[in-house]
């Protein structure tokens, strides 16, 4: 799918919305590689210059993908979340969301080409958006067994760990490829548990 757009006047917003969704696409499609201004400025037909000015470079288009697609999947992780606190607890919902983000997302491929390539700084806002996630849950919650900042680090490094070596690790093993969100589902039940029922 391209999204091509017109050559039409787009406000800054709308253009920097539309160079972040081309960026996205590219990173499903083609990787984390792939994420360059030029290929962004071709796929919306807009100038290597225009997303200078949004971005400054290829690096801050990639951290500003990443800041997009972690406030994306924290929202929906915040919504499962506040629908399992209303209705009955639904764990795998969160686990699934967590990993369809680092996985089919691309977000774990992202966020680790950077890291190998000395962006280090590009977890920023990963790490901002799971502590503002962890700072929502929080609010009125009675919590047993793990804090919630130790049952988020068990679940975001389990899912980061799935989307880059999940399925050859399972094949290898001759294990299911659902098995790590197995694990992570049954970790989460675990921690929710009163200490008499485990």
């Amino acid at each position: 799918m391209s999204i091509t757009t017109t050559r039409r006047r787009l406000s800054p917003e709308e253009s920097r919305d539309a160079a972040l969704e081309a960026a996205r696409e590219l990173l499903l499609e083609d990787g984390p590689q792939a994420v360059t201004l030029k290929a962004v400025a071709a796929k919306i037909g807009r100038t290597h210059a225009n997303l200078l000015h949004h971005f400054g470079s290829a690096a801050g288009l990639q951290k500003a993908l990443v800041a997009s697609l972690a406030e994306g999947v924290t929202a929906k992780i915040g919504e499962a979340i506040l629908r399992a606190r209303e209705t009955d607890h639904n764990p795998r919902e969160v686990v699934d969301l967590t990993f369809d983000a680092f996985d089919k997302g691309g977000a774990g491929a992202l966020a680790s080409w950077m890291i190998l390539s000395g962006n280090h700084d590009v977890l920023d806002p990963i790490l901002e958006a799971i502590q503002k996630l962890v700072d929502m849950i929080a609010k009125d919650h009675d919590h047993e067994g793990l804090s919630l900042q130790e049952e988020t680090l068990q679940l975001v490094l389990t899912a980061m760990g799935d989307a880059l070596l999940g399925a050859p690790m399972a094949k290898a093993l001759g294990l299911p490829r659902e098995t790590a969100r197995d694990l992570a589902t049954k970790a989460m039940m675990q921690a929710h548990l009163h200490p008499e029922h485990k």
